[in-house]
């Protein structure tokens, strides 16, 4: 990425304007803004129509709790406010946004800053990325480069804000200060964001001690993806330059949006959950193995195809997906009095009939059944359930709303293709001790499935083939067997919308990390990175795939 965080320093800004980071405003009017963390410790604004619509379901449950003793809403799906983000959930008291397709998690903050500011006028700066799209700058960010637009300075150094860039407002370009690379910039103007009657102090520039910056101030790129975990997310001591280009791979790592599919509809109550994706078609394919070799280097080469769909092999391959026998299989019904809680899909009291009631309808499973998950043991009502993985990959695996814990095989829709493995002797920074795996895969343009946002329609494959590496070492080998597994259950990509090209209906990558650089990691793609091996299996594991996977 172009540029990230830091947890900004006391060095002077452009003249005229505060000698030191911003901190804070008097001003009476705020705006609230809504961040999400990438994997980066880049924070990412929501639009300001989202931002509004969390505002107000926020609201609305203070006025509701004032009125009934109740608490404060505890998930609310973006989906209503965004069709884009159908699969995400923000889980108000970890303050995590979920994604319900792939259970990625990701730390999400909310900031208030002055009506005044960029934030309250809806200007965005952006900086053009790799693909010629173009990304926002942190919300904080914007601020300070609109303050010293405004006062008709040509040019702005963002080191108090903790990035290693200039910006020079003439020629419209960011500047990196260490490489002398130039990148363009612009500014925007969108939906204004939300006023707030918050009494919590102003944020007008990059996180400080107060209350309000401390707890969720993130400032800096996250050394280890903390995406997994309820807890734990990373403070803001965490401080780390990341001046370089980024690689093909952030069109969907960083960038991708969740493609619009359909809700599910009819619950009686809102928020809701939104969980959808279309028909999974199930098909097989094989690991095959050949040993080669290629001028004195070893070769192992890993052909791995997505054979065509037919009914045939979705017949042979699928398990058993009645989704009545799919709910009934993973949760076990409760009888007797309920404890006095929501279900966390329809958001209905598990004491009264599901909020699916009125749309989805089944002959074995009552409306007011309540089901609990065998392992975790979170409760839910069991049509909710239904309707949830009824709108779902039906692939007969279920993951709970609450923990994310995956009950079956999970499998994604990652269209056909090959997946190449090689060796070579040459090593990565951070592993010299031994060689390198290189991973190739191959995608082809194609027509999209039922499995996929638009069925019939055609789909991009763009920057394929694309080469990703690992150490050939014990635990690069083992990251190495479980995305095979990963390939095979189709998990690897996906089609959707990348965020940094604008571009739909195209391979995307799905949120499992591969590392496409070898000898640098100034764009967060390459090496060295201590923490990746653990992350991604981190990242699999939360897609399903673990130690037990192999072998079977």
């Amino acid at each position: 990425m172009a540029a990230a965080q830091g947890s900004g320093s006391s060095s002077a800004g452009p003249s005229g304007l505060p000698s030191s980071a911003p901190g804070h405003s008097s001003s009476s009017t705020a705006v609230a803004v809504w961040e999400w963390q990438d994997e980066f410790g880049r924070w990412r604004p929501y639009r300001g129509n989202v931002c509004s619509y969390i505002e107000q379901i926020i609201q609305a449950s203070q006025q509701k709790g004032r009125r009934s003793g109740s608490g404060l809403v505890s998930s609310i799906p973006l989906g209503r406010a965004d069709p884009a983000l159908a699969p995400y959930v923000i889980d108000i008291p970890s303050l995590t946004q979920f994604r319900q397709d792939t259970g990625t998690m990701r730390a999400v903050r909310r900031h208030v800053f002055p009506g005044d500011s960029a934030a309250g006028q809806g200007v965005m700066w952006e900086w053009q990325n790799d693909d010629g799209g173009w990304s926002p700058y942190e919300m904080n960010v914007c601020v300070f480069l609109e303050q010293a637009h405004a006062t008709n300075h040509q040019r702005v150094d963002l080191g108090p804000l903790g990035y290693n860039y200039e910006v020079d407002f003439v020629a419209q370009v960011q500047t990196n200060k260490t490489t002398r690379f130039r990148r363009s910039v612009q500014r925007r103007l969108d939906a204004p964001y939300p006023v707030t009657t918050s009494t919590t102090p102003l944020h007008t520039g990059v996180g400080c001690s107060c209350q309000q910056c401390w707890p969720n101030s993130g400032t800096g790129p996250i050394t280890t993806r903390y995406r997994h975990s309820m807890t734990n997310f990373p403070n803001s001591s965490t401080t780390h330059q990341v001046p370089g280009r980024t690689a093909s791979v952030s069109s969907s790592s960083v960038g991708f949006v969740p493609y619009n599919k359909p809700t599910l509809t009819g619950a009686r109550s809102t928020p809701r959950l939104n969980a959808q994706s279309a028909l999974v078609l199930a098909q097989t394919g094989s690991l095959n193995t050949a040993l080669a070799a290629s001028n004195g280097v070893s070769a192992q080469t890993l052909p791995v195809k997505m054979s065509k769909p037919s009914r045939v092999n979705q017949a042979l391959a699928a398990t058993p997906t009645e989704p009545e026998s799919v709910v009934k299989k993973y949760l076990e019904e409760l009888k007797g009095t309920l404890a006095d809680e929501d279900c966390m899909i329809c958001m209905e009291k598990l004491s009264s009939s599901s909020g699916y009631s009125d749309s989805c309808q089944s002959s074995t499973i009552r409306p007011e059944a309540v089901g609990r998950l065998r392992n975790c043991q979170h409760s839910f009502h069991m049509l909710c359930v239904l309707a949830m993985y009824s709108n779902g990959n039906k692939d007969g695996s279920l993951q709970c709303p609450s923990c994310k814990t995956i009950y079956g095989e999970k499998t994604g829709t990652q269209p056909k293709g090959k997946m190449e493995v090689s060796t070579f002797p040459q090593s990565l920074p951070g592993h010299k001790d031994c060689g390198t795996i290189r991973i190739v895969y191959h995608i082809s343009r194609g027509i999209q499935g039922p499995e996929h946002p638009n069925p019939g329609m055609p789909y991009t494959a763009r920057g394929f083939p694309r080469y990703c590496y690992l150490p050939d070492n014990e635990k690069g080998r083992k990251v190495l067997e479980l995305l095979k597994v990963a390939w095979k259950r189709r998990l690897i990509f996906t089609v959707g919308t990348s965020n940094t090209t604008g571009e739909s209906n195209t391979v995307v990558w799905n949120e499992i990390h591969h590392k496409t650089e070898m000898d640098s990691n100034l764009s967060g793609h390459g090496y060295p990175d201590p923490n990746y091996l653990d992350n991604v299996l981190a990242e699999l594991a939360a897609q399903g795939v673990t130690e037990d996977c192999l072998g079977q």
